[in-house]
């Protein structure tokens, strides 16, 4: 394990952070919670995508209660609750103890032992960094590898320099939120993530782009139209025309 100071921008990253006015937007715009939670996790895993598959999730606790309010994948919010179970974990120790925790190398890790027996194999590091959350609640951003070498210094820098991004947009929203703690609502934004990263991969293969340029894509339709960005994603999959997509003669997105 790694620490370092909290509470301060990292010199340098891989990737640029999010701006305060891109994390303002998401709020701004989004009409509740679960949404902007869900369009956080899109702009969260096409910020954090890396040459290396990368899994990430954001753990919050307030009342004692670790809640996985975003995620990349299924399989992120999975390797979160493991650690909630045993009520230990990197993420939580990041949360709970206000400083970065690095796992290099998860199965050889003694410290972690149980963790990595209950989540099999597939994940090899984690690096779990806090975000400032305010007085009421503790936070961290968790990231997992599929090899032991996409934790280098470089990558470090990006999550630290994400998360330190992202603690202000956060304490705002937690200010007047509460967690979302009902499992239907928990299981309509799993269905909405679903749906928005078919559409991802589908105007990715259309256009060649990146994915952080495929949400850049939905993104603005939702915010030229005025629609919900899982609506964006439903129409697009339903054959809606979009900014790049060259030859495609389906309907047109109004």
């Amino acid at each position: 394990m790694m620490a370092a100071e909290p509470g301060q921008p990292p010199s340098s990253a891989q990737n640029l952070p999010p701006s305060l006015e891109q994390l303002q937007d998401l709020l701004l715009e989004s009409p509740g919670f679960d949404e902007f939670l869900l369009e956080l996790t899109v702009f969260s895993a096409s910020k954090l995508a890396a040459p290396e598959p990368m899994l990430c999730a954001i753990s919050v606790e307030r009342d004692g209660r670790p809640v996985t309010v975003a995620s990349s994948s299924d399989a992120a919010q999975r390797m979160d609750e493991k650690q909630y179970g045993f009520d230990d974990g990197p993420c939580l120790t990041a949360l709970r103890e206000n400083r970065r925790v690095l796992v290099q190398d998860l199965k050889g890790s003694e410290r972690w032992r149980r963790y990595a027996e209950a989540v099999g194999d597939g994940v090899a590091s984690v690096l779990a960094v806090p975000i400032n959350a305010g007085p009421d609640a503790a936070a961290a951003l968790n990231c997992y590898a599929m090899t032991t070498e996409t934790f280098d210094e470089a990558a470090i820098a990006s999550v630290e320099s994400y998360a330190f991004a992202l603690s202000r947009t956060l304490r705002l929203a937690l200010r007047v939120h509460r967690l979302p703690a009902q499992p239907e609502g928990l299981h309509a934004a799993l269905q909405s993530r679903a749906v928005i990263d078919a559409a991802l991969s589908l105007v990715m293969a259309q256009t060649r782009g990146s994915r952080e340029e495929a949400v850049a894509v939905l993104h603005e339709m939702a915010r030229s139209s005025k629609q919900q960005l899982k609506q964006i994603a439903t129409d697009i999959l339903n054959g809606a025309n979009f900014p790049g997509r060259a030859g495609h003669h389906g309907k047109a997105h109004e």
